[in-house]
């Protein structure tokens, strides 16, 4: 009895030994042999090397979680965790950028990037703006009670600082454009720090949204030209408009249920069950403007197509949103992205598709105009 006792003691430290050497694949298993578990079940032999340290990763929220603790708040403030509202709000620009690019020309890289800067400090310097408006109302909802401000993370006095902070970078990016650019970029402050507000006094909160994103409709082009064309940049500027009735709309009715109980106001209550329509409408606007755009800018079929892949996006977007299910409005929401990256990816080819102005043909053109 004791000598098959100390046997099985003996195998069993075997087994320890065994399990605590690098790189010993079957961890697991050897202890559960050890302490005499059974073979089955949910202790199973690893198929691959347990991971060690932390697992690399190169999203968004990964890099913020990354960060040194002391900053996370500021970055969380900023929504750099959750970049898709700068990328609605940069789209706009990208598009009015590509627009004004000489025929046959791709975009400028340069206004490209620093309009891509621009977006994500203003993004930051709007969402500061919001959490401080509304940091009583974000306390009451559950998706945004962890917010920086509202969970007291940071204080309003420090939020107060961080904003002029992001608002002295973004006046630094502002004034590397042209004397009309800068003016029209300082006219969009009004908008920034008023639209927050909209939600406590209309149901059409997402208009404001709208007519502020968008702003960078109207700036990417007179940052190339110098300044509007309004035949290209108002419509433009209102199918930008328009695109933000619709994903805001949707993503409204995340919250719809908290809102009323607080007392909010959005186009997500104020629609209803009439929502789809209602986006039907917003997205026909969008398309008619976006091919007014085309028709007043010279563009060419690339451009045409991509608005009929975007015709179908929303369509989809649309026939499948279901208002009642918060995960799927937002996966609506986000897909937004690929549909403005689709417009600008058709302003690029349909530019492309253009023949460059040549030389001789500028001097024919001045020729005609001299006889004239």
């Amino acid at each position: 009895m004791l000598g098959s006792r100390a046997a099985g003691f003996a195998r069993g430290l075997r087994s320890v030994a065994l399990a605590s050497l690098p790189g010993w694949r079957g961890r697991s298993f050897a202890l559960a042999h050890a302490t005499g578990a059974p073979h089955g079940g949910d202790l199973q032999p690893s198929a691959c090397p347990v991971p060690r340290g932390r697992q690399l990763s190169l999203s968004a929220a990964a890099v913020v979680n990354s960060a040194p603790r002391p900053l996370q708040p500021y970055l969380r403030l900023m929504r750099l965790d959750k970049p898709i509202g700068t990328w609605l709000l940069y789209l706009p620009c990208t598009w009015s950028i590509g627009l004004a690019a000489e025929p046959g020309c791709f975009p400028d890289w340069y206004m490209l990037s620093l309009f891509g800067t621009g977006a994500i400090l203003m993004r930051g310097a709007g969402c500061t703006i919001n959490d401080m408006w509304d940091q009583d109302y974000d306390k009451k909802v559950t998706r945004t009670a962890n917010r920086p401000i509202a969970a007291g993370d940071i204080s309003t006095f420090q939020s107060f600082v961080f904003l002029g902070g992001q608002l002295t970078l973004a006046l630094g990016v502002l004034l590397c454009l042209n004397y009309y650019s800068i003016a029209l970029g300082a006219g969009s402050l009004l908008l920034v720090i008023t639209y927050p507000l909209m939600k406590r006094i209309t149901y059409w909160p997402q208009l404001a949204l709208g007519l502020t994103f968008n702003w960078g409709a109207l700036l990417g082009w007179s940052a190339i030209k110098g300044s509007c064309d309004p035949s290209v940049c108002l419509p433009l500027y209102f199918s930008g408009v328009m695109w933000t009735l619709i994903y805001d709309t949707i993503y409204a009715h995340q919250d719809k249920r908290d809102d009323v109980l607080i007392g909010l106001k959005s186009t997500a209550l104020r629609f209803g069950e009439n929502t789809k329509l209602w986006l039907s409408g917003f997205s026909v606007a969008m398309l008619g403007a976006l091919s007014l755009v085309g028709v007043n800018s010279g563009q060419t079929a690339p451009y045409y197509t991509a608005l009929g892949a975007v015709g179908a996006h929303l369509t989809h977007q649309i026939y499948t949103l279901d208002i009642h299910r918060p995960e799927d409005c937002w996966n609506k929401f986000i897909s937004n992205r690929t549909l403005g990256l689709i417009v600008f990816l058709g302003i690029v080819l349909g530019n492309l598709w253009k023949e460059k102005k040549t030389d001789k043909t500028k001097k024919s053109i001045e020729n005609k105009i001299e006889n004239e």
